[in-house]
C-alpha cells in the first residue's frame, strides 16, 4: 500500500491525481452541506410557522458552525502533518498523530456539549433569537447537542482518510450521513409531526452513522494509517503542532459562526426577524458556494504535503498552479449565479415572497467579493499544506477579525439604510483579504521551495 501511495503521489499526472482526490472531496462537502440545507428546505415549508422556524434555525446555524470549527481545528491540523510524515516515510509518527487527534476530539466534544447545554437559552438570546423564534431554536439545539461527539469524530477523523489518498472513501463517509438525513427529515418533520425537533433527531442519527463508518475504516486493514489504542495519549509537542496548523481553518470556521452571530444581532436590531431570516439564507448559500472551492484546495493538500515532505518541489509548484486556476474559475462562475440569478438558489429555502424579494436585493451586495474569493481560499489551503501555520492564521484573522467585524459596526454610522451598511462589509473584506493573500504568497513561496 505504501508503494502504491508513493507511486500515485510522486509520479501520476497531476491534473488526473488532483481531480481524483478533489472531485470526491467536493462531492463530500456539498453533500455534507445538505445537513443544514435539507433541514432548512423542509422547515421553511412547515405550515404557518415555516418562516419563524427558518429564522430560528438561522440563529442556531452559527452554533453548529462553531462546533464544527473544533473538528477542523483537530482534523485539518493533524491530517496535513500526517501527509508530510508519510512523505518522509514515518508511518508510526503519522499514526501517533491520528491517535492523539482522536483523543482530543473526544475531550472537546464533552466540554462543548456541557457548556452549550448549560447556557443554551442564554446563548440563543445573545445570538439574536427573538421571543417568537427562541422556542424553535431552543428545540433544535437541545437535541443537536447530544450528537456533538458524532459531529466531531466524523468531520475531524475523516480528514485522515482523505490524507491517505482515499478520497472516495472520505466522500462515502459524508454520503452515508447526508443521504440518511435527507430520508429521515421529511419522515420526522412531517410524517411524525415533530417539526424542528424531528430535523434535529434526523441530523444526530445521520452524523452518528458517519462517525461509526469513519472509525470502522480507520481500524480496518484497508487503512494504511490505523487508529490504535496505544497511540491515544496526549503529548504537549504533538498537541502544539496540531493546534498550530489547525488554528487557521479553526479561525476561518469559528469566525464564520461569530460573523453570523454579529450579522444576526445587527440585522435584528436594524431590520427585525425578516432580515435575520434573509442573512440565514445567504449564509447557507455562501457556505454552499465556498465548499467546492475549499474542498478542491483540500483535495490538493495531500499531494502538496506529500511531495513537500519528499522534497519534490516541481510537483508542489505544478499542483499549486492547477489548484489556483480551478478555484479562481469556479469562484467566478458561482459569483455570476449569485449576482445575475439569485432567485434560483433562494427559492430552495422559502416560498415567502417578502423574504425572497429582500434576500434577492441583499444577495447582490453580499456576494460581490466572491469573484476573487476562490484565489484566497486556494492560497490559504496551500499555506496549510506546506505547514505554514503562522501565515495561514494571519490570513484567517485578517479577513474576519481585522476587517469584517469592525466594518459591520462602523459602516452603519456612515451609510443608510443601516441594514445595507451591515451587508456591504462582506464584499469589502473579501476584496482586501484576497489581495493581501496574493501579496503574502508571492513573498513566501520562493523561500519555501528553494
Amino acid at each position: 500500500m505504501n508503494n502504491r501511495m508513493n507511486e500515485r503521489f510522486s509520479n501520476e499526472s497531476i491534473p488526473k491525481l488532483l481531480l481524483s482526490l478533489a472531485t470526491p472531496a467536493i462531492a463530500a462537502q456539498l453533500i455534507n452541506a445538505l445537513y443544514n440545507i435539507v433541514d432548512r428546505m423542509f422547515i421553511g415549508r412547515m405550515p404557518e410557522t415555516g418562516t419563524l422556524a427558518l429564522t430560528g434555525l438561522g440563529v442556531v446555524f452559527p452554533i453548529t458552525m462553531i462546533i464544527s470549527a473544533f473538528a477542523a481545528l483537530v482534523g485539518y491540523g493533524g491530517a496535513p502533518l500526517a501527509s508530510i510524515r508519510l512523505g518522509e516515510g514515518k508511518r508510526e509518527k503519522a499514526e501517533e498523530l491520528l491517535g492523539s487527534c482522536f483523543l482530543m476530539l473526544l475531550l472537546l466534544s464533552i466540554i462543548l456539549t456541557t457548556i452549550f447545554l448549560i447556557f443554551k437559552s442564554q446563548i440563543l438570546v445573545l445570538f439574536g433569537a427573538s421571543p417568537d423564534t427562541l422556542p424553535f431554536a431552543n428545540s433544535y439545539l437541545g437535541i443537536y447537542l447530544i450528537g456533538t461527539i458524532s459531529v466531531l469524530i466524523s468531520l475531524g477523523l475523516n480528514q485522515f482518510i482523505a490524507a491517505q489518498g482515499f478520497a472516495k472513501t472520505a466522500m462515502i463517509t459524508v454520503c452515508v450521513g447526508a443521504v440518511l438525513n435527507t430520508i429521515l427529515d421529511p419522515l420526522f418533520i412531517f410524517g411524525m409531526n415533530m417539526g424542528v425537533k424531528g430535523a434535529a433527531i434526523a441530523t444526530i442519527i445521520s452524523q452518528t452513522m458517519s462517525a461509526v463508518w469513519v472509525i470502522c475504516f480507520l481500524t480496518s486493514k484497508r487503512s494504511y494509517l490505523r487508529l490504535r489504542f496505544k497511540n491515544m495519549f496526549l503529548r504537549p509537542k504533538v498537541i502544539t503542532s496540531i493546534l498550530a496548523l489547525g488554528l487557521s481553518p479553526f479561525i476561518m470556521q469559528f469566525t464564520e459562526g461569530l460573523i453570523q452571530i454579529i450579522f444576526n444581532t445587527s440585522l435584528s436590531r436594524f431590520g427585525g426577524d425578516l432580515y435575520v431570516g434573509s442573512i440565514g439564507i445567504m449564509s447557507s448559500l455562501m457556505q454552499l458556494f465556498s465548499l467546492p472551492l475549499s474542498s478542491f484546495a483540500q483535495g490538493a493538500q495531500p499531494i502538496i504535503g506529500y511531495n513537500y515532505g519528499a522534497g519534490n518541489f516541481s510537483r508542489v509548484k505544478a499542483t499549486i498552479k492547477y489548484c489556483v486556476i480551478f478555484c479562481a474559475s469556479l469562484g467566478l462562475f458561482m459569483w455570476s449565479i449569485a449576482i445575475f440569478l439569485p432567485q434560483l438558489p433562494i427559492r430552495i429555502f422559502t416560498n415567502d415572497i417578502n423574504l425572497i424579494n429582500l434576500t434577492m436585493r441583499l444577495m447582490r451586495i453580499f456576494f460581490l467579493g466572491t469573484c476573487i474569493y476562490g484565489i484566497q481560499l486556494a492560497l490559504q489551503q496551500v499555506f496549510i499544506a506546506l505547514g505554514q501555520a503562522k501565515v495561514s492564521i494571519f490570513i484567517a484573522v485578517f479577513r474576519k477579525l481585522i476587517l469584517l467585524i469592525p466594518l459591520v459596526f462602523i459602516l452603519p454610522t456612515f451609510i443608510s439604510p443601516k441594514t445595507d451598511a451591515v451587508i456591504i462589509a462582506e464584499p469589502i473584506s473579501d476584496f482586501c483579504a484576497a489581495l493581501t493573500c496574493c501579496v503574502l504568497f508571492s513573498l513566501k513561496i520562493k523561500k519555501l521551495l528553494k
